[in-house]
């Protein structure tokens, strides 16, 4: 004769506080992104689950958070899905179906991405490695769908460079060069400035999906900073990427804004309300600390802002 289990989680806690976010971190699971006439993507994904919880009760049913999503994410990995956010959007709103006493469900997700490129220069086929990042939170009101990238890159210093270039042109005066020569030469050979490996982050989060490309965003965020960088680099890739970052120094300031112009640009489709994070973080060469910059903001307050500059 079987009998019935006490369910503790459904009692009253002795302190009735709620708590906004109680579930799971660490769910390692496969996920098949679909490509039109191509093999499906397979991401060894990371998830964070999580609900919200009324003060009226002691805890949430973790094992029917865990059964949730472990339904939602092998149904992904044998069906193919287009949009990751997509993945974490469905398995959100199923949260919410599964638990009665909760009003936000959120799930997010990190994977690491493998894309295919050829080098800048000598135009060999090489691999680079991308972040992506992608979240949903389900509502009564409504889904929200978040996706983005985290991407490596080259800066380099404007102020370094601006101190070597008035060293440059210092030097040349002394050997009796003349000054429209000294110009035209600064002009076509930047001057050095201390370099650093940078970190761009973009997330795009609107009702429902974003509807942007993956790939767009990528794009958008390794262009942002000084130079693209790559796994493989023959000679000439060094010397492509070493002028191209000295050719367009920027501040880690300059790579945030560079990337709201980017977004601008790329996205015209989007909604006002849709939420832009942009983020830069840059590796300092010859500084202990690092540098760091970010902006969240709306779409329509982006596109205000970036057309004032016009």
């Amino acid at each position: 004769m079987s009998h019935q289990l006490p369910d503790v989680q459904a009692t009253s806690p002795d302190v009735t506080v709620g708590l906004s976010q109680v579930g799971v971190t660490g769910v390692d699971k496969l996920v098949k992104i679909a490509r039109e006439g191509k093999r499906p993507i397979v991401l060894t994904a990371e998830f964070e689950v999580f609900v919200d919880l009324p003060a009226w009760r002691k805890g949430a049913d973790m094992s029917r958070n865990m059964e949730v999503i472990d339904e939602i994410l092998e149904e992904a990995t044998r069906e193919e899905a287009y949009r990751v956010e997509d993945v974490c959007g469905d398995a959100a709103e199923r949260l919410l179906e599964k638990h009665d006493y909760t009003s936000t469900a959120k799930v997010s997700m990190e994977a690491e991405f493998m894309r295919r490129e050829q080098t800048p220069a000598s135009d060999r086929e090489t691999q680079h490695t991308v972040d992506i990042i992608a979240s949903a939170t389900a509502t009564e009101e409504g889904t929200r769908e978040e996706i983005g990238a985290e991407v490596t890159g080259m800066t380099v210093c404007p102020c370094s460079q601006g101190m070597s270039a008035a060293r440059a042109k210092q030097t040349l005066e002394d050997l009796g060069v003349e000054e429209e020569t000294i110009t035209e030469f600064l002009e076509e050979v930047p001057q050095p400035g201390h370099s650093q490996r940078g970190h761009a982050t973009l997330t795009v989060e609107s009702n429902g999906d974003p509807a942007v490309d993956l790939n767009d965003v990528i794009d958008i965020a390794r262009d942002a900073m000084s130079a693209r960088i790559y796994n493989l680099a023959k000679r000439p890739d060094e010397d492509h990427m070493t002028y191209a970052a000295h050719a367009d120094a920027k501040f880690v300031e300059d790579c945030v804004r560079a990337l709201a112009e980017g977004v601008v640009d790329e996205f015209d489709h989007l909604a006002d309300d849709a939420v832009i994070t942009m983020k830069q973080s840059n590796d300092e060469s010859i500084h202990q600390h690092n540098a760091h910059a970010e902006r969240k903001v709306e779409m329509g307050t982006l596109r205000e802002e970036v057309a004032g500059d016009d």
